[in-house]
């Protein structure tokens, strides 16, 4: 089964100009197969968010992170040995942020249905694309008052985050790896937007709160 890949159009909104060329997704892939160690295969992510979700992300966010590993500015050691300027530049940087963002992961599996044939093996393949983020303990009703008042105008209407101006998605990624991020956003220990840096983010809400948040992007991955 083929890897399900977003139409080509999409590919447009792809910040390129850091590129020598427009992004090569068959250079991406290749590039993938060394992050697919830690990352997954399609880009799922692994060890229940001890590395994050990437498949499906806006490629300017993902070459604006790289960038950020790669000269130091956000902290990773296992990232490291991966970003030296020699070893990834910045045109692959801009081919695997293409291809990472052309992935798209099953939210549900269609049901099998009594009576019906269906193809074991291609459903099989399917769940190798399949990412469902499991409920988390909290006040979901809370925590979906909280992001509308907090998080939605830039990381959109449901945790989908945008495309086309660099946000990424909250709703679909681990809770584990959402809760270290914002641990680290509140030590100012990594920047939560490299052209405006908020200083105040996230400061203010209890830990309660976060949870809610947190529970709540745990159920809009559902939909």
């Amino acid at each position: 089964m083929k890897k399900i890949l977003l139409p080509c159009l999409l590919l447009l909104c792809i910040n390129t100009s850091y590129a020598l060329n427009p992004p090569d997704l068959d250079v991406g892939e290749e590039i993938n197969e060394t992050c697919a160690g830690c990352h997954g295969e399609y880009a799922e992510g692994g060890k229940g968010g001890e590395y994050p979700r990437l498949a499906g992300l806006s490629a300017s966010y993902i070459e604006n992170q790289l960038r950020l590993f790669r000269d130091r500015k956000r902290p990773n050691i296992p990232m490291l040995e991966y970003l030296d300027k020699g070893q990834l530049p910045e045109q692959e940087i801009v081919d695997v942020a293409a291809y990472l963002q052309s992935i798209q992961l099953l939210k549900k599996l269609p049901p099998i249905i009594e009576g019906e044939e269906f193809d074991a093996y291609e459903r099989m393949m399917m769940t190798k694309h399949f990412l469902n983020i499991a409920l988390f303990d909290g006040d979901i009703e809370k925590g979906k008052k909280l992001y509308n008042r907090e998080c939605r105008s830039c990381h959109g209407k449901e945790g989908e985050g945008d495309i086309e101006k660099g946000v990424p998605m909250l709703a679909g990624q681990y809770t584990r790896y959402l809760k270290k991020q914002v641990k680290l956003f509140i030590e100012k220990k990594r920047i939560h937007d490299i052209d405006a840096p908020d200083e105040q983010l996230l400061i203010d809400f209890t830990e309660e709160e976060l949870n809610n948040i947190f529970a709540y992007l745990s159920s809009a991955d559902d939909k």
